[in-house]
């Protein structure tokens, strides 16, 4: 049990921060305390769900803090009262100072790029978004601006080019959990010299919201399948009445003035200015998600204006 002397608080959310958690508990690590989000309402009886974190935090044992505001004093002093040596942060929220400067070995993060390309809230989807070859993951030093703070170890890691952001997101759990096994070790052991990031060379990678993920057609067709790739399976690029889950390049541009889904050869089109790409994975306004194939199947029309004609 290496290190069982040195004692953490994690810090998480999202399924993307278990994987880490549990590898810490297993290397041996005194993982004290999790702080996550409050339980949130969900489904249609609106029952209240723990997050990711907290579920694997209560079963390896670990006790949960749920503070409503990171400033509370009494979170603080529950905090102090752990005397935690390490704080590790993985899919959390921005900490405030009065959080990450108080432990003695610091506080750390992983995050889902290599830095500083793609500082935001949204690195995985951007990387696929944006279609670039290679991403990965940082732990940095968490300093007072977002993303910004000193580098402490990078893993890469070629996107293959089918890839959507799901399946990015699933290659990059286990390197996740290692790296930051592998971070705390170099911490404790004094065996990482922190290297300041280049701002020039940054790159953002902003919280999804309506506005940017609604398909853009200014994009070349190519552009607009990773478009659609990147925001797969969540939350998926939208238009109208639809989003769109699944895309792929054609041979054949049918460039239409008005967006427009075009059945050919009894596969599914979409047929914008700039050109086509195939349609695999759509869901119409109030239905369920659906194969194109099974989509072409209700229709009994050729053609389908993206937005209804006012």
């Amino acid at each position: 049990m290496p290190y069982n002397n040195i004692s953490i608080v994690y810090m998480g959310t999202p399924e993307f921060a278990v994987p880490p958690l549990q590898a810490l508990v297993s290397a041996g690590y005194n993982v004290k305390a999790v702080v996550t989000v409050a339980d949130k309402p969900s489904g249609r009886g609106r029952k209240l769900t723990p997050s990711a974190v907290k579920q694997a935090s209560l079963e390896l044992g670990i006790p949960v803090l749920q503070p409503t505001s990171l400033k509370d004093e009494e979170f603080l002093k529950e905090l102090d009262a752990l005397q935690a040596d390490l704080f590790v942060v993985v899919a959390f929220r921005m900490l405030p100072k009065e959080v990450w400067s108080r432990p003695r070995l610091g506080t750390f993060n992983l995050h889902g790029s290599l830095l500083p390309q793609l500082r935001g809230a949204a690195p995985i989807h951007w990387a696929v978004m944006n279609g670039l070859k290679e991403t990965g993951l940082t732990t940095f030093l968490i300093d007072e601006q977002i993303d910004t703070g000193n580098i402490l170890l990078q893993e890469r890691l070629t996107i293959e080019p089918h890839w959507t952001t799901g399946e990015l997101h699933d290659a990059l759990l286990p390197m996740g959990a290692q790296l930051v096994v592998d971070t705390v070790k170099g911490l404790i052991a004094g065996a990482i010299t922190p290297q300041a990031q280049d701002g020039t060379e940054a790159t953002h990678a902003p919280k999804l919201t309506k506005d940017n993920t609604r398909l853009d057609f200014t994009l070349d067709p190519n552009s607009l399948v990773q478009f659609v790739k990147g925001l797969c399976p969540f939350p998926g690029a939208y238009y109208g009445e639809f989003k769109f889950l699944g895309a792929s390049s054609c041979e054949k541009l049918n460039p239409s003035f008005q967006p427009m889904l075009r059945v050919r050869d009894k596969r599914l089109f979409l047929d914008y200015e700039l050109g086509s790409i195939e349609i695999t994975q759509i869901k119409p306004a109030g239905k369920r998600l659906m194969s194109s194939a099974d989509y072409i199947n209700g229709l009994n029309r050729a053609q389908i204006p993206l937005e209804k004609p006012v």
